[in-house]
């Protein structure tokens, strides 16, 4: 089964220099009917404005991934650690016990547009940590490339729930990617850029779905077409 969830259906929240639009329930936007998908608990897709941020404030127990699409977004942390994340970037806060950060635009120009993605630890108070890989296009170029997941590997990101995310870029419709599902796990699809015809439904840009009681889901693209994949028990 798949049940899409249309990008104009989702929450919004607009000031002067920020426009998101979250999938799940967020800050002052709240439908019980979208409260998550299993451990993945936010999706916000955030355009942030030249110059400007969120200043420093608190999280804790919550794995939280970065994914910009275009521009560049500054991070600093109680950590310590400082970075510029850009496309083709994965970056990973582990919040745990808690720990403070701010995220800025880095440009004084130019609007950054990026994915901020929160997923459920599978336990609470652990030791707060960051890591930041970058993933060449190529690699996902036709293919479903795998980022992030709760296996200990030096290439991908860790995270600390049983969760795996995947990441594609499929530039034209001849070019589609599968993925099996074993059973008892679920799925969540968001279309990150261009469009997407998952399982013979055609997905836009911010569109997302949630595949259940599925062995096998195919997603082809579109030009300028990018595809996030959560697998998820």
């Amino acid at each position: 089964m798949l049940t899409v969830r249309k990008a104009e259906d989702r929450g919004a929240s607009r000031i002067g220099w920020l426009d998101s639009h979250h999938t799940f329930s967020f800050s002052d936007y709240y439908d019980p009917e979208h409260m998550g998908f299993r451990a993945l608990r936010v999706i916000n897709d955030d355009t942030v404005a030249a110059g400007a941020g969120f200043g420093k404030h608190p999280h804790r127990d919550m794995e939280i991934i970065t994914y910009v699409l275009d521009g560049a977004l500054a991070h600093s942390d109680s950590l310590g650690t400082g970075s510029v994340i850009r496309p083709g970037d994965v970056q990973k806060m582990s919040a745990g016990t808690g720990i403070f950060h701010s995220e800025f635009n880095h440009s004084k120009t130019e609007p950054v547009h990026f994915l901020q993605i929160w997923i459920l630890p599978d336990r609470g108070g652990v030791q707060p940590g960051y890591q930041q890989l970058n993933f060449a296009r190529e690699a996902k170029l036709g293919k479903l490339l795998l980022v992030a997941s709760n296996e200990k590997r030096e290439d991908i990101i860790h995270i600390q729930q049983d969760a795996k995310m995947y990441v594609t870029v499929l530039e034209s419709s001849d070019q589609k990617v599968t993925h099996t599902l074993e059973p008892g796990r679920h799925a969540w699809i968001h279309v990150a850029t261009g469009s997407a015809v998952v399982n013979g439904k055609v997905l836009k840009a911010g569109d997302g779905a949630a595949v259940t009681e599925e062995s096998k889901i195919e997603i082809g693209g579109s030009p300028q077409g990018e595809v996030i994949l959560f697998d998820l028990g």
